[in-house]
């Protein structure tokens, strides 16, 4: 398999303890982690407004994950956070193999 960069963003409800907010971006560090993947930056953004209110809500907790891994594996966290009643969105997108290089996540292939 090809291993590939992925961003994931998490917005974890404002009315969170901090600690179980950790909890969640742990918890998805270690899903990735158990299946050969890595997370070489957790990037806590804290606590930011919303662009329109979700769910009468006007702010929430982003944090950014730079993961490195083979896709299979990413089903499980998607689902599990889309279960989780914390997290208010998520969103997971894959880096351009040039922009993982330029961020020095992937050996640049010639």
């Amino acid at each position: 398999m090809v291993t590939r960069v992925y961003e994931l963003m998490v917005i974890v409800n404002v009315e969170v303890d901090d600690l179980d907010g950790k909890a969640i971006i742990e918890r998805v560090k270690q899903m990735i982690e158990e299946n050969g993947g890595s997370v070489p930056t957790v990037d806590h953004w804290g606590r930011r407004r919303y662009a329109y209110p979700i769910n009468h809500q006007h702010e929430g907790v982003y944090t950014v994950l730079e993961i490195v891994t083979e896709a299979p594996n990413l089903d499980d966290v998607d689902r599990y956070l889309r279960l989780a009643d914390e997290v208010v969105r998520h969103k997971l997108i894959r880096l351009p193999d040039h922009e993982a290089a330029r961020r020095g996540l992937l050996a640049q292939s010639s």
